[in-house]
Parts: structure tokens; C-alpha cells; sequence
């Protein structure tokens, strides 16, 4: 029979709950681990607040609450928040907060006067509600772990991504492409990981007053019978990436390959993508991607073999850095598909 609990020492013990945000992913994480999820109730009351206990003693045990903040997010988020709080008020040695999606993300600064910065009152939350430490994959700007004051384990799904395209593409004729000026460094380090090809981004205008709404005006740089990887953190509605594709198509690209770690596909997201003329779109299940979302030229990617095994190093008080020096080849099972 598999334990709730991995033991390590001196007299440590490791659990891992969740809630009920995306219990797929927390199940193969525990397998990963070798260990079951902790048992939790958990229900709504009739007026939407929720309740929450577990089933056996968390005392003197390091926890890591699994929860992306995925639809609906502010209930995925609340329920994290009130997890954390009963672990805390359980005694748990330490509490860790495993958040492979962090909701509000994107609001990192201020744009205009009088606008909040709902990243930083995140991070606020989870510190007061008792989370000693932040585990994250891709945070939509990398500063934001600025915002905990407490350590921040920044996960990095592009190792993963990166080895997967890799064996599909010919290296010799990739170009690394950026949705916006933005990102330009992250599509410097997935070109050096596939070769050292030529990098291109796409000049962007936003309407800062409208949500979901960006337009694409040009492509800089060459991407004229190029095979274009275009690499993002995070897809929502599919506005900006479907803009990329139609102005990299015009600028005469031989394929697109469209990869991002988060797969959120809000409203028109599945339809658009399905209509962009992408070879292939492929994602981590950083986030739910429910059937009725998937199609044929989509790929996903379990990011649970990365989790377990950051989660293992933080336990063991090991280096979490030096997983991204040898992933996926570490864990030793090739590729899992989500």
C-alpha cells in the first residue's frame, strides 16, 4: 500500500494535498514521488464559501499545497488560501505553496494611475495565510518573486518544451520567434538550447484599456522559409498569438510551431488556434486542459515530472537550479504526455 507520507531525516516527512482546482495533476505528481495525496474534505456551502480539513495529523510535516489557480480562479485561489491557513493552525513543520499557474500574473505593474498591482497581493496573500514558500513554473515576468518575502522556486517548463521540438523540427532551419519585444530574452535561451538559429519578434501595439486585445503589426527579423517556433509563457484568448501566425505567414514562414507553458484558452482560444495555420501547438497541463479543448494538431506535456522532482530537491535541501542543468533526461522516463 502506498503512504500519504515520504519520509526522509532526520525525521522529516513529506505530504503533498491539493485542491480541487486540478486533482489530475496532483495525482501524478504523487506518483512521480512515490506516495499518495493526503485525503481532504472539502466542500462548498450553500451561500459559495468553502470548507476545508484534512483527514490525518500534518504535525511537524513539510506540506506543499498543490493548486493552480485555473477557472474559476478566484475560487482555486480561496481555497488554496484557507488550505494554507488550516495547515498552519494543524502545526505543519512547513507549509509550501505549489502554484504552477500564480492568478493575477499578468498584473505585475502599474500601466495608469490608479491601478493595483494584484501580483504583489497575491503573493501577499499567501504569505499571510502561512505559506512559507512559493513554487512556481514560468511566472509571466521573473521579478515578481520580488514580490514574497520568503524564497520563490521558479520553475522553468522550456527544458521540457524544448526537447520535445527538438526531435520534430530540423534544427538547421528553425527561427526562434517572440510574440513581442518582451520575450525577446526567453527566445534567446530557447535558441541557444536548439542550435544558436536566428531569432525574429513580432512588433506589437496594446490597447491598455481594453483586456485581451493586442495587435501585430510586423515581423523584425528573418523568417522567410524558416520553420518558426513561437514561444510564449502563457495562452489565454489567442489573440496575440493568432495575430503572430497570420504575420509570420505573410512574411513567408514555411511552418509555425507555437509553444507556451501555460494553456489557459479562454472563450474563442480553441477555435482560433484550430484556424491559425500552426503545424502543431503543444503545452504543459500547467493548467486543466479538459477534452472538449483538445484537437488533433494540439500536444501536452505532463509538467508533473518536474514538479515532483523540484519538490524532492526542496524537501532534501537540495539544489532546485541544478535540476535544469540535466531535465527531462534525469528523471529518467523519456516524455509523458498529459
Amino acid at each position: 500500500m502506498v503512504s500519504t507520507i515520504l519520509e526522509g531525516n532526520p525525521d522529516k516527512n513529506l505530504i503533498l494535498v491539493t485542491g480541487r482546482a486540478h486533482p489530475k495533476l496532483a495525482s501524478d505528481v504523487a506518483e512521480q514521488l512515490g506516495i499518495e495525496v493526503l485525503e481532504t474534505t472539502a466542500y462548498d456551502f450553500a451561500n459559495g464559501e468553502m470548507y476545508v480539513r484534512f483527514t490525518e495529523s500534518v504535525r511537524g510535516a513539510d506540506v506543499f499545497v498543490l493548486q493552480t489557480h485555473a477557472a474559476p480562479i478566484n475560487k482555486a485561489i480561496m481555497e488554496q488560501l484557507i488550505m494554507i491557513d488550516a495547515l498552519k493552525r494543524a502545526s505543519a513543520r512547513s507549509i509550501t505553496a505549489v502554484c504552477p499557474l500564480v492568478g493575477y500574473s499578468r498584473q505585475d505593474k502599474k500601466h495608469r494611475g490608479r491601478e493595483p498591482i494584484s501580483c504583489r497581493l497575491m503573493f501577499d496573500l499567501l504569505k499571510t495565510a502561512g505559506a512559507d514558500r512559493i513554487m512556481s513554473v514560468d511566472l509571466h515576468a521573473a521579478q515578481s518573486q520580488g514580490f514574497f518575502d520568503g524564497p520563490v522556486d521558479h520553475l522553468i517548463a522550456m527544458p521540457v518544451l524544448v526537447d520535445y521540438v527538438r526531435d520534430r523540427l530540423d534544427l538547421s532551419n528553425i527561427s526562434v520567434v517572440s510574440p513581442d519585444a518582451g520575450r525577446i530574452r526567453v527566445a534567446e535561451q530557447w535558441a541557444q538550447r536548439l542550435g544558436g538559429g536566428p531569432l525574429a519578434f513580432i512588433h506589437k501595439t496594446r490597447d491598455i484599456t481594453r483586456p485581451n486585445k493586442a495587435v501585430a503589426n510586423r515581423v523584425v527579423g528573418d523568417v522567410k522559409g524558416k520553420d518558426c517556433v513561437l514561444v510564449d509563457d502563457l495562452i489565454d484568448t489567442g489573440g496575440t498569438i493568432v495575430e503572430a501566425c497570420k504575420v509570420l505567414r505573410e512574411a513567408g514562414a514555411k511552418s509555425i510551431t507555437v509553444v507556451a507553458t501555460h494553456g489557459v484558452l479562454s472563450g474563442p482560444a480553441v477555435e482560433r488556434l484550430q484556424a491559425c495555420g500552426a503545424r502543431e501547438v503543444v503545452l504543459t497541463d500547467t493548467v486543466p486542459i479538459p477534452e472538449e479543448k483538445r484537437w488533433d494538431g494540439l500536444t501536452v506535456l505532463s509538467i508533473a515530472p518536474l514538479l515532483a522532482s523540484a519538490i524532492k530537491a526542496v524537501f532534501d535541501d537540495g539544489s532546485v537550479a541544478e535540476l535544469f542543468e540535466t531535465y527531462p533526461e534525469h528523471h529518467g522516463q523519456g516524455f509523458l504526455f498529459a
